[in-house]
Formats: structure tokens, sequence, C-alpha cells
């Protein structure tokens, strides 16, 4: 009877352990954390920021938010998040700039390790700080003309999306500049800001509040298409230089991922809570509201867009004579 009594007990012991809260409740049941690769205050970062803040209005649970910035094009925030678990609770923030990551020596895996979330992007532009000599884009590149290599230039990290569109205009214009890199946009342009650099390359978004405030004076626009800002027209470098449609546009695509090997039942709940918040008018007053585009592609859809991204971009700094790894040898194929 003892030997009975203790095996019903060693029974009931597994059962319990076996249903314990955490066994028993579905993804997610605790808090998430999201680590975003670049600075704090720049565009990825507030981006995730809102987009976790609309999610966890549809998730049982807080995601928190941190950054994890340096190494090369975003490298040391992804390979944080690559250490972690793949059951989800770990996401990592990033955008477009991080497919350069692999071809510069950051990593050595393609961006296919991922499974993507986009919110979106928004332009770039170049911009001087507010006290600077030069009024146009065509007074710079004179200016950098006569003395190439000299005026120093912040785009945010190496392989950056602000970086490769600051090499493009050198390669456009026939320019050289002294590229300073920084943790991030925010810091990039606070050191324009402070005199630091002669000019800056980031967002639209990311520089309107910056540009309204006075505090910078945008040159031109890295797209064909002109903006409106602060009560001012920003004209298109396309205009100036022809050359520029050879390298420009790049876009920006930034949002979060999830390990590619999670499960279908992670993949699944933050996909419904994505969908459930992108499709909120919360999201969309906020884009309007700071000069964001909407994406809202997720999963294979997402997956396709970045690995476009990623032979552009790689081949890009392949051309421009700045990648440190032939992106064939990563499997990634020529567009």
């Amino acid at each position: 009877m003892k030997k009975m009594f203790g095996t019903l007990a060693g029974a009931a012991l597994l059962a319990a352990v076996g249903t314990s809260p955490a066994a028993a409740q579905d993804y997610p049941y605790r808090d998430i954390t999201t680590a975003v690769v670049w600075g704090a205050g720049g565009g990825t970062d507030t981006i995730n920021r809102m987009i976790m803040a609309e999610m966890e209005k549809h998730l049982p649970v807080s995601i928190n938010v941190i950054n994890q910035t340096g190494g090369v094009a975003g490298s040391n925030g992804m390979v944080y998040v690559m250490n972690q678990p793949d059951d989800g609770y770990t996401l990592v923030g990033l955008s477009e700039s991080n497919v350069t990551a692999a071809v510069q020596g950051g990593w050595d895996k393609k961006f296919d390790y991922w499974y993507p979330f986009i919110v979106g992007g928004s332009p770039d532009l170049i911009s001087v700080p507010a006290n600077s000599p030069y009024s146009t884009l065509a007074d710079l590149v004179e200016a950098a003309k006569a003395a190439p290599g000299s005026i120093p230039a912040a785009a945010s990290g190496a392989g950056s999306i602000h970086h490769l569109n600051l090499l493009a205009i050198e390669k456009g214009a026939g320019v050289t500049f002294k590229f300073v890199p920084y943790k991030g946009s925010a810091p990039g342009q606070e050191a324009a800001i402070a005199g630091e650099v002669a000019l800056v390359v980031t967002s639209l978004a990311e520089q309107a509040p910056l540009i309204a405030g006075g505090e910078l004076k945008p040159l031109a626009m890295l797209t064909p298409e002109t903006a409106e800002i602060a009560g001012m027209t920003v004209p298109s470098a396309f205009d100036l230089y022809d050359g520029l449609d050879a390298y420009l546009p790049l876009k920006q695509a930034i949002g979060f991922a999830v390990h590619n090997s999670a499960s279908d039942d992670v993949k699944a709940t933050l996909t419904e809570a994505f969908n459930a918040a992108m499709a909120g008018e919360a999201v969309a007053e906020w884009a309007a509201a700071n000069n964001y585009d909407i994406g809202g592609q997720s999963g294979p859809e997402a997956q396709a867009l970045f690995e476009t991204l990623e032979a552009n971009f790689a081949y890009t700094l392949q051309d421009l004579g700045v990648a440190t790894v032939d992106p064939a040898s990563l499997g990634i194929e020529k567009p």
C-alpha cells in the first residue's frame, strides 16, 4: 500500500509540473522585449516604440523596448537577438540598413534569418546647420569639389541607408565628403546642430522637427519628388545632377522581426497583433503627422521585400567600392 501511495504521489507531482502556468499558457505568457539596433530618438527607435505600444493593446503582456547599438550596420543588436532563444520573447527592431551588415563583415548571415514586419519609412534628404554658409546643394557640392574629403558629413552608421545615400550623392555629383559615423540618426543630427559636422543625411521624418524649429536647413530631397516642410519647398537633388538616378532613390523599410525559426504559433500571434495595430487609426494618424509612408507587410511578403533590398544594397556597396565581403559568397544574387 505504501509503495502504491508513493507511485500515485509521484504521478501527481509529474502532472503538476507538466501543467505549470508556463507550460499551460499560450504565447505570450510573459513580457516581450524588443531590442532596437539603432540609437534612441532615431526613426527605427521611434517607430518601434509606437508600434509596440499599439500591439500591446492586442496582447495580454507588455512589450519593453531597449536599444542595442553599435557594430557594422546594426550588427551588435542583431547578434544580441540572434543569441536569444527563438521563443518570440526577444524581437529585433530594425530597418532596411541592416541588410548591409553581412557584406560589410558585421555578421555572416543573409537577412532571411529573420521573419520581419514592416511598419513603413520616410524619404531621405540632405541638410546643413541653420547657420551654415551653404544655402543650396550646389553651394555644398562646389565647396566639396574645392576641398575633396575635408567637409565632415553625418549619415548614421556605416552601411545605413543614410550612408548609402551619402555615397550616392558623392558618386552622382562627383565629390567626396569626410564621412563621420554615428550610432543612429539622432546623434548625427545633434552633431550637425552642434557644428561637429557640416551636413547630415537622414530621413524627413527624423529631421522635420529640427527643420521646423530652425535648427537644420534642408538643401535637397534624395528622391525624384520635392517635399513641403515647415512652409518651404525642399527641391529634389535629381533636378541638379543627372547621374543620381543610377544610385537613387533608396527606400526605407522600418519595423521589427522575430527569428525565422520561431514556431508558427509565435509568428501567427505576432502577425495578428501587428495587423490589428496597423489597421488602427492611431498608426495612420501618427504616420501622417510624422512624415512616414505606411507599409504593413509581414512574413513572406516582407521577406521578399528585404531580399530585394539586400541584393540592391549589397551590390550597390560593391559598385561603390565599400563592400568588404563579396555578396555572391553569401549567396546573395545580383539583381
